[in-house]
């Protein structure tokens, strides 16, 4: 199998507003391989979220193309698009958007449960769940819900839900925005850790420029336009 690869090339995205269209990305290119990563930094309303929900297939650009390991997921049917992406993109947010009734090793599995079941073992995604939740600290956490769990704990359990399906590219948006500074050092090391380890594809956006000089690259996004040389925070 051949080495993952992102192309973004001249994105842009408009909204329709009753006035002029809204302009949110501008021409924006990006590439990235299987191993390396990039912080993605700017002023809120810049187009950092906008970028991440087309880079993740959430979003369809207004015009450019898009294409992850050389297919263009854009041109798929939308039952086909969300198989896609589930296989294909793993996603941490912010807010880790944890199912409040379900177990940390529950929601781990939550991916797995609109993925095809391979023939052999059927008890292999809870074992991985665990594995990931043992990988990511929390082999004492399986049976907690999100309300017994720190935020960093959630975060992590986050993680371990986004790498399930074992993706190639890993997308997290402010991953750190709602932790302290303790609890960001810690997602930081295990985010270097994981995509190193794993040969993923990791884009990061962030306000954080630690969490950021922690990455392959460094880039400003401002008024939807992707600076290609490094930002500050990189220097």
């Amino acid at each position: 199998m051949s080495a993952a690869e992102l192309t973004a090339s001249d994105l842009s995205r408009e909204y329709a507003t009753r006035a002029e269209p809204l302009r949110v990305l501008r021409g924006v290119s990006l590439s990235l391989s299987a191993g390396r990563s990039v912080a993605i930094m700017g002023p809120s309303g810049s187009g950092k979220s906008t970028l991440l929900h087309i880079l993740g297939t959430l979003d369809r650009p207004t015009s450019g193309s898009l294409r992850i390991n050389s297919s263009d997921p854009f041109a798929l049917t939308d039952s086909e698009l969300a198989a896609f992406r589930n296989k294909t993109i793993g996603f941490v947010f912010q807010d880790h958007h944890l199912l409040p009734q379900c177990s940390a090793l529950e929601n781990v599995l939550i991916p797995t449960l609109a993925a095809p079941r391979a023939a052999g073992d059927s008890n292999a995604p809870v074992k991985r769940a665990a594995a990931l939740l043992e990988r990511v600290g929390l082999a004492e956490r399986l049976d907690h819900r999100p309300a017994e769990l720190s935020g960093g704990e959630r975060q992590r359990v986050a993680i371990a839900r986004a790498l399930i399906n074992r993706p190639e590219l890993l997308l997290a948006d402010e991953p750190t925005g709602n932790l302290d500074q303790d609890s960001a050092d810690e997602i930081a090391d295990l985010f270097v850790d994981l995509y190193r380890r794993d040969n993923l594809m990791l884009v990061v956006v962030t306000h954080n420029t630690k969490l950021a000089q922690r990455f392959d690259r460094t880039l400003l996004l401002n008024r939807g336009v992707l600076d290609p040389r490094p930002s500050a925070a990189a220097e």
